[in-house]
């Protein structure tokens, strides 16, 4: 079986984990602010992010697809893409999409509905899953895992409930790097996505938020040894000169 291990980088680093969270994640204020920008969210995925989070998922959907799963977990599934995704490239495989917000999983069943795909959909608590020790051979999360109010005990969900050898899959925004692109991302950030994700999406306090929990999110440094921390051999690729992390662990046996 082909290991997943071109153009990532293992670092290990001694790091002292900080608290990371621009302002209070209380999961009530987090699960009100999806529920309410549901409707506007894959359009505004795909507008503010000129099509490229098509591509970034597609690129955290071989990592999962490689190791040929049975049984795949999508934490943070909201809309669905990522999940559905999965389902089409692993027809005989049963993938579950897990969100805490019920507006984004209406619209996740819709979807899958509408595409013809038998997707399971559960309404249910990153930090707490409603499921038993080893039932899947992956778990996955695309652009939810800095919205969880303690990193530590998510990845320690995912360790729980992963098969001995299983794979976590995080695809997550990277605070902006100190170079002339991450200057200008950092500026897209500030002025460009708050502006036009609150005017389109009538949510402005939504689009003030996630910037913020981008830019106070962890180093791919930081994000490898957490990983390595909650029992994972993680690896890490760096996508969009930086932009964006792929995470890719696997259980210790």
């Amino acid at each position: 079986m082909r290991r997943f291990t071109g153009g990532y980088f293992t670092r290990k680093t001694a790091v002292k984990m900080q608290p990371v969270e621009p302002e209070c994640k209380n999961p009530g204020r987090v699960r009100e602010m999806f529920n309410r920008i549901a409707p506007r969210y894959d359009f505004l995925n795909h507008l503010l992010s000129f099509g490229a989070d098509l591509r970034w998922r597609r690129g955290a959907a071989c990592a999962v697809t490689e190791v040929a799963p049975r049984r795949v977990l999508d934490v943070a599934t909201g809309t669905g893409d990522m999940a559905l995704m999965l389902k089409r490239l692993l027809p005989q495989a049963e993938v579950v999409g897990l969100d805490f917000s019920p507006e984004m999983l209406r619209l996740a069943e819709k979807k899958a509905k509408k595409n013809n795909l038998d997707l399971k959909l559960v309404l249910g608590d990153a930090l707490d899953l409603p499921f038993g020790d080893g039932e899947f051979d992956v778990v996955s999360v695309a652009f939810g895992f800095r919205n969880f109010a303690d990193y530590e005990r998510a990845l320690s969900e995912f360790h729980r409930v992963l098969r001995p050898g299983g794979r976590v899959v995080i695809l997550e925004f990277s605070p902006p790097p100190k170079h002339l692109f991450g200057r200008a991302a950092q500026f897209y950030y500030h002025r460009v996505l708050p502006a036009l994700g609150g005017a389109l999406s009538g949510a402005p306090e939504a689009y003030h938020y996630l910037p913020k929990t981008v830019e106070n999110f962890l180093s791919p440094e930081k994000m490898l040894s957490l990983l390595r921390a909650q029992g994972f051999v993680p690896q890490a690729k760096l996508m969009t000169l930086g932009l964006v992390g792929l995470y890719v662990g696997d259980k210790r046996v």
